[in-house]
């Protein structure tokens, strides 16, 4: 069984169907890439698949759970989360507190602190910058933390 499974997922917005009868998997450990040109709908499967689009037809399975039909935040709360392209920072908070917002979906907050390490294990420089304002990191380092938020 795959960790993540598509399964003739079609998707779009309002009566416009963008995606048609997609289907893949992803095992885990494995790295997958969505690679297509321009209005291929790329960004469509993917907002689909984190609840921000409906799923007109087709099954979306996360470690056995469908999730087609829930909303983003039940999505998220399974594990499946987007980061932006644009990372969607609070500039005006430090690294911590960023992370901790990214951390209220991820279960007990006496799990907060194993979350924490984990990340910084990840990215030690985010621990170093703990108290920095994300807005005053490096393009690399705001990408760090972004990532690191969404885990």
């Amino acid at each position: 069984m795959s960790l993540f499974e598509v399964c003739n997922l079609s998707a779009g917005y309002g009566d416009l169907t963008i995606v048609w009868d997609a289907s893949f998997s992803i095992d885990d450990n494995e790295i997958v890439v969505l690679l297509g040109s321009n209005g291929a709908g790329k960004t469509t499967l993917i907002e689909t698949i984190v609840g921000l689009n409906k799923v007109k037809s087709g099954k979306m399975i996360f470690n056995g759970v469908e999730l087609q039909g829930k909303d983003a935040a039940a999505i998220a709360e399974a594990g499946i989360t987007l980061v932006p392209q644009g990372r969607e920072l609070f500039a005006g908070m430090s690294v911590l507190e960023n992370l901790y917002l990214g951390s209220y979906l991820k279960g007990p907050r006496s799990k907060r602190a194993d979350s924490l390490e984990f990340v910084f294990s990840l990215f030690p420089k985010l621990q170093e910058r703990s108290q920095q304002k994300a807005g005053s990191l490096s393009g690399g380092e705001q990408q760090m933390l972004a990532i690191g938020r969404a885990i």
